[in-house]
């Protein structure tokens, strides 16, 4: 009876993966040749729609100038490149490590290949344009990179991909308006326009992963699962925008963080954009109490 149920899964998992592929073939960018490198940086643009800003609609924001609006805008820009990066590098090597010695004539792994190389150009080009964008390095905190190192070494089936997801699709809704803005300097528009294009086909294979590796779970792991999934997505979440941002931007900090985290308008923009992700989760039974307790500390709900 097992393998009755186990088959059509792994053809459905196959027949996606032969699809992504040919979707990767017809639609991939090169960011070294379609990202405009050489034009030197207009500050009197934003990195980021402004309503996306973590200050914006607030008292602080209104007496702002608008060369300190864009200056934060870049910065937060590249904060959440920064964090793009880590996560990516996380999600190579847990994907290196799920497809190790597996059949390379499948579909499956060599879509996990495809998927690997893509980030490996995208977390280059995140670390250009944040360069670019003449923004420092910006890390998590010390616990959540220590976090990151563990779950990636011990993260397997449904909670790795599930917190692919989780990673992906906040960024995906977020650079969807920032690539047709045209307040947004231009190279952070082709940047987003090409994460978002790639990403599309990263999601779908998560999404069907997660179902697939779900499938036959009982409910502890089901529970752990979803905790495990949550308290990831907080720690990305809250990592994105780093609090140095202000500072880096020429603002009063301590009263900018306490600013931004009373901001109802950034906490609305925030969980509208996970409201997609978080019907799949809850399809697929990942939405449990403690989930969504973390979750909304996370702002996501």
């Amino acid at each position: 009876m097992a393998s009755t149920i186990e088959q059509p899964a792994a053809v459905a998992s196959q027949d996606v993966a032969s699809r992504l592929l040919s979707s990767s073939e017809q639609l991939s960018c090169d960011p070294v040749t379609e990202v405009d490198w050489e034009t030197p940086l207009d500050t009197t643009m934003h990195g980021t729609s402004p309503e996306w800003s973590t200050l914006y609609g607030t008292d602080y924001w209104q007496e702002m100038t608008e060369e300190q609006r864009t200056a934060l805008t870049r910065q937060e820009a590249a904060s959440v490149a920064s964090t793009g990066i880590w996560f990516e590098m996380i999600l190579q090597q847990m994907m290196l490590r799920d497809f190790y010695a597996k059949d390379p004539t499948d579909a499956d792994f060599q879509w996990a290949l495809t998927e690997i190389a893509d980030e490996c150009r995208h977390s280059i080009m995140f670390a250009r344009g944040a360069a670019k964008l003449e923004a420092p390095a910006y890390h998590p905190h010390k616990v959540v990179i220590e976090l990151g190192r563990a779950f990636k070494t011990l993260a397997f089936g449904e909670t790795a991909y599930a917190a692919i997801l989780v990673a992906e699709e906040v960024l995906d809704v977020m650079q969807r308006d920032w690539m047709r803005d045209e307040r947004v300097v231009p190279f952070v528009r082709t940047i987003n326009n090409i994460h978002v294009i790639e990403e599309s086909r990263h999601m779908a294979f998560a999404r069907e992963e997660t179902r697939e590796r779900l499938r036959g779970a009982g409910p502890v792991r089901r529970r752990i699962s979803a905790l495990v999934v949550a308290i990831a997505a907080y720690a990305i979440v809250k990592s994105m925008w780093n609090p140095a941002v202000y500072e880096n931007a020429g603002l009063d900090r301590e009263r900018a963080l306490r600013e931004a985290k009373n901001n109802k308008h950034f906490a609305s923009m925030l969980r509208s954009s996970c409201s997609g992700l978080m019907e799949f989760l809850d399809s697929c039974g990942m939405l449990t109490k403690p989930a969504v307790r973390v979750y909304q500390m996370a702002g996501l709900l």
